[in-house]
């Protein structure tokens, strides 16, 4: 499992972030606390405290090592 903490402050930044996400066919869950939701849901997201820190977690992400850091590549504007 990779995990990358990162932060999403508007409703665009949503927006984009489950669009780059949905590229991938990793298994992929946001934390924030306790709290756990499908990283490509957009409802499951906003149903987080969008005022913190989230952690991306991702399944099977030794798999296929180059996916992982094309994603990270491009959610790194997301990053914490």
């Amino acid at each position: 499992m990779q995990k990358f903490d990162i932060r999403l402050t508007m409703a665009e930044n949503v927006k984009q972030f489950v669009n780059i996400v949905n590229r991938f066919d990793f298994d992929m869950d946001l934390r924030a606390g306790r709290h756990v939701v499908d990283a490509k849901s957009i409802l499951g997201i906003f149903s987080l405290d969008l005022s913190r820190v989230i952690t991306l977690e991702i399944e099977n992400a030794d798999d296929n090592p180059e996916q992982v850091k094309k994603l990270a590549e491009d959610i790194k504007p997301f990053l914490a």
